[in-house]
Order: structure tokens, then sequence, then C-alpha cells
């Protein structure tokens, strides 16, 4: 362990303990090189995959991160075990097409809903993983939170506040890919998504098509 710094600051140990080495030397791969649905399980027993971001909690940061890099950034809340979170990574993002979609165009951070890990809210409260659950009111897993671009982010404002959508639970493939449309076009800003995802399948449909066999 002599690579480890002397005073293992919160910073340190969150961005070292949430990477496990499989999960590293996966990541270490350029995008496009690693086929969907590689999931992996991390050191917190959570399914994850290795392209999500590897983060040192402070939420301000990881949305700015997110900007920089010409992406939105949204939290995803799991759990150890929990069989939709399973399916969500075996089926969703077992699809190139989801996968190349939002890696491309997200920054995603994953959160254990019952975690211990310290995370700083955007208001600047720093709480655990399972407090911040609480105080978001996820009480779903997977649950994914998404959040507007940083010239938007009201001015101390909780990520509670401050969300633009959210999708409270597992949605198959097709739904849960317009969920990631919805926030990618903006589309938030001109109305709910429900009246979005049924315009989305009108045009399915017309196409022959159905939302269960996309």
């Amino acid at each position: 362990m002599e690579d480890l710094p002397k005073v293992i600051t919160r910073r340190f140990f969150n961005g070292w303990a949430a990477a496990g080495i499989g999960a590293a030397a996966l990541t270490a791969l350029p995008f496009g090189a690693r086929p969907a649905g590689a999931s992996v399980i991390g050191p917190d027993g959570l399914m994850t995959e290795p392209w999500f971001l590897n983060s040192f909690l402070i939420l301000s940061e990881d949305l700015e991160e997110a900007h920089q890099a010409g992406k939105r950034f949204a939290v995803i809340f799991s759990l150890e075990g929990c069989p939709y979170c399973r399916e969500m990574h075996e089926v969703n993002f077992a699809r190139k097409d989801i996968t190349d979609f939002v890696r491309g165009n997200f920054n995603i951070l994953q959160i254990n809903i019952v975690g211990a890990r310290l995370v700083t809210d955007f208001d600047g409260e720093e709480l655990t993983e399972k407090k911040l659950a609480e105080k978001w009111g996820v009480r779903f897993t997977p649950t994914t939170v998404f959040f507007p671009t940083p010239d938007k982010l009201p001015k101390g404002a909780s990520g509670r506040q401050a969300e633009v959508a959210r999708m409270p639970g597992y949605m198959k493939p097709f739904h849960f890919m317009a969920m990631y449309q919805f926030v990618h076009e903006k589309a938030y800003l001109a109305g709910k998504f429900g009246p979005y995802v049924r315009d989305k399948i009108k045009v399915l449909k017309s196409a022959g098509k159905s939302p269960e066999n996309w």
C-alpha cells in the first residue's frame, strides 16, 4: 500500500474505495472497445457499469465536470440484491444503442441507497448516501434523478429542489431510453414526460412497431 497518502482524506477515500480493480481495468478501455452488458459488481456489492462516474461525491463538482465534457449529469440510486437494478443492467444497459446514447451524453453517478459514504449535496450539506436518499425522497431502486446544466442550477438549492426529471423505479428499454432522450433534448422545458413518451409511441406504432418489441 505504498501509494496511499499519509493522510487519507474523504476525497481520496471515496475515489479509491469506489473503484474495484476489475472495474478500473475495464474503465481504462477506450470508448466503444467494451461490449454493452459488461456489468460488474462493485466493492459495495452494487451491480454497476464500469463507465459510471468515479466521483469524490461533491455533486456541484460532478455537475460541472459533466458540463465541461458536454454531457448532462444524473444520479442512480441502487441497492445490493435489487432485482430491478439487475434488470436495468442486464437488459437495458446490455443494449448497445442504449449504452452508447447514455454514455455519450450523460455522466452517471451511482449512489447506494443505504450507503455510508459522505456526499456533499448541491446546497453544501454533507451527509451519508442513505441520508441523501431520504432527503431527496428516494424510496425505490433503481431511481434515477436528472439535473439541469450548471447555469440553470438554482442558487442554494438541494438536489431535490434542483432536479429536472426523475425515473422512480425500473422502466423497460423503450421508456428508459425515452427518459434519457427527454432530458438530453431538454423537453422538460416544454412539458411533462407523459405526453412526450406518448408522442414517441405514436411515431413507433405508425412504423408498425410497439414499445414491447422496440
